[in-house]
Formats: C-alpha cells, sequence, structure tokens
C-alpha cells in the first residue's frame, strides 16, 4: 500500500507541474497577443490609397455581334500612407470594366512588398480579343464611341498583408475601382500620341483618385 502512496503522491505533483506550466504557456499567449492588439491599435494602419495617373488607348473596337477588341495600358500608383506599418501585396490582377461587365482579361501584377511611406507604379497592359459582351453594353459602347468619350472602370483585386516590425498578420482582400472618364474619339486634343507610325495610340491623363476597401 506504502508504494501505491508514493506512486500516486508524484502522479499527481506531475500532473500539478503540467497544470502549470500549461497555464502558464497559455498566459504567455493571451499576453503576447494581447501585446500585438495593443500595438496594432495605436498605430492604427490606414489603406493605401491608389491613383489612376492616365490610361493609353491602342485598339477598342466594338463589332457585330456585340463583341470587343481592345488593348489598354493603365498607369495606377499606390502609396502606403504608414510611417511604421509596410505592406505586402500579392495576387493583384487589373482589368477593365464597362456597366459593371468585364470586358477584358485580368492582367496579374507581380507581388511586392512596400515600405512605410513608399510609392509603388505600375503600368500593366490589360486587352481583349472577340469577347462577348451583353447587347445592351455593345449598344451602348458604340455610342459612347460616337460621341467621343467612354466611362470605363479599372479594378484592381488581390491580398495584402500587413507587417509591423517582425510581425506579419494574415491575408486580406484588397478591392480597387478606379473611374476613368476618357474622350476619346474626335477629341485627340485632350490626349497625347505615343508611339510611331500612323499615331493610333492616344494616352490620356486622369490623374482619377480610386476607392480602396480591405
Amino acid at each position: 500500500m506504502s508504494s501505491e502512496k508514493v506512486c500516486s503522491h508524484h502522479k499527481n505533483k506531475r500532473q500539478k507541474i503540467l497544470q502549470r506550466c500549461c497555464g502558464g504557456l497559455c498566459a504567455l499567449i493571451v499576453l503576447l497577443l494581447l501585446v500585438i492588439l495593443i500595438v496594432w491599435a495605436v498605430l492604427q494602419p490606414h489603406k493605401p490609397r491608389f491613383v489612376l495617373q492616365d490610361a493609353t488607348i491602342f485598339v477598342l473596337n466594338v463589332s457585330a455581334p456585340n463583341v470587343i477588341s481592345t488593348t489598354l495600358q493603365v498607369t495606377v500608383t499606390s502609396h502606403n500612407p504608414n510611417s511604421r506599418i509596410g505592406i505586402y501585396y500579392d495576387r493583384l490582377a487589373v482589368r477593365a470594366n464597362y456597366h459593371n461587365q468585364q470586358i477584358t482579361y485580368a492582367t496579374a501584377i507581380p507581388a511586392v512588398y512596400q515600405g512605410h511611406k513608399d510609392l509603388n507604379v505600375w503600368s500593366p497592359f490589360i486587352y481583349a480579343n472577340n469577347v462577348p459582351i451583353a447587347p445592351y453594353n455593345g449598344l451602348a459602347l458604340a455610342q459612347d464611341q460616337s460621341a467621343g468619350a467612354v466611362r470605363l472602370t479599372i479594378k484592381i483585386d488581390g491580398r495584402v498583408k500587413w507587417k509591423v516590425g517582425t510581425f506579419v498578420s494574415g491575408r486580406y482582400h484588397i478591392h480597387v475601382t478606379c473611374p476613368a472618364y476618357i474622350p476619346l474619339g474626335n477629341s485627340k486634343s485632350t490626349g497625347i500620341v505615343v508611339g510611331g507610325g500612323g499615331g493610333n495610340a492616344i494616352k490620356y491623363q486622369l490623374a482619377q483618385g480610386c476607392s480602396v476597401s480591405v
């Protein structure tokens, strides 16, 4: 009996030590999370700011039966307004919409890290080749071209991670919407002819702020 009591005593002692270790580890984890939360609240991360600087139209044609072919190049800047927080951009893709319908393929933007107060500039090409569009959008786009102005929406979607010191957050979805009012057609005086040859490519300066949601 005495040996059983000794074994039981040692077993209870080990259980108490294990419980204390687990309790201490849990307290440490909670404390660490609390510190991260406090630092996060003090730093108050702000969303990046996007601006659609310009759009260059190489091709923008609508043909029957309601198909579109287009080649555009857009210049977009992204500014990190945070002085102590970096931003990782991942899986960014840019496309053009017309009346809430996607009219180009999505073009990927390489992953990049944006430091404190840094500015990044991207100039991707976005295009479509005989892409079907809704009949009413085909008609509206043809009418806009005849009128000499087209309203497009440049969309950027992807993921971001925030970096505070050595801590990197989980991924968050980012959605960027940039309105693009392009005075094309007979309004070449508002744009800049780029490239050689016939001068078919026209660059339009926009400097249009974008809405950003994270």
